[in-house]
């Protein structure tokens, strides 16, 4: 595999800004992202400097972390959020202890299968891990089999929290998590 798995850079907002976009129409997208391909169309250009900023390489409380292929091109992308004890989540729940939350995570189609989102992975456990993490998590919605297969494989377990789908009360998500070894 010749592909470079590392943090963004501050500068690289574009690039992360056109992945996302490129992401949020995938066709699972509706399950996957809590954002749409419209309403991210329409931030402004300064919307994603300060994302990028807040989850570049040296930034404490997120890292975007990307797969570049031989090109250059960006063919894969999560990010790992530091959610401490004490807080709430985004989804009003309580945080209990230190964990990192993995959001935002897309692999182009054309080159899933290839071990690039194992590998993306390994890196933001590693991340986290770095930065005293107790385990780390991340929300599925129920329908989303592929991402739940995945994210098992990966050794990530239900934990039997659910989260209700934000604007589908009929909907549910579910927390899986990966404690700290």
């Amino acid at each position: 595999m010749n592909y470079k798995i590392r943090s963004i850079r501050a500068d690289e907002w574009a690039a992360a800004k056109e992945l996302r976009l490129v992401a949020l129409q995938d066709p699972v997208a509706h399950l996957a992202f809590l954002e749409t391909y419209e309403a991210a169309k329409a931030q402004p250009d300064s919307f994603y400097q300060e994302r990028a900023v807040g989850a570049a390489e040296g930034a404490e409380k997120a890292q975007q972390i990307i797969a570049e292929g031989p090109d250059g091109e960006w063919v894969g992308t999560l990010t790992v959020l530091l959610e401490e004890a004490g807080t709430v989540d985004w989804a009003g729940f309580a945080v209990e202890r230190k964990q990192g939350h993995i959001v935002g995570v897309f692999v182009r189609p054309e080159v899933r299968g290839i071990g690039l989102t194992e590998v993306l992975f390994d890196a933001a456990l590693e991340w986290a891990w770095g930065r005293g993490v107790e385990r780390v998590r991340l929300i599925v919605h129920e329908d989303n089999e592929r991402a739940r297969r995945f994210y098992g494989k990966v050794g990530f377990v239900p934990t039997g929290v659910v989260v209700p789908f934000p604007g589908k009360a009929d909907e549910r998500e579910l927390e899986m998590a990966f404690e700290r070894p």
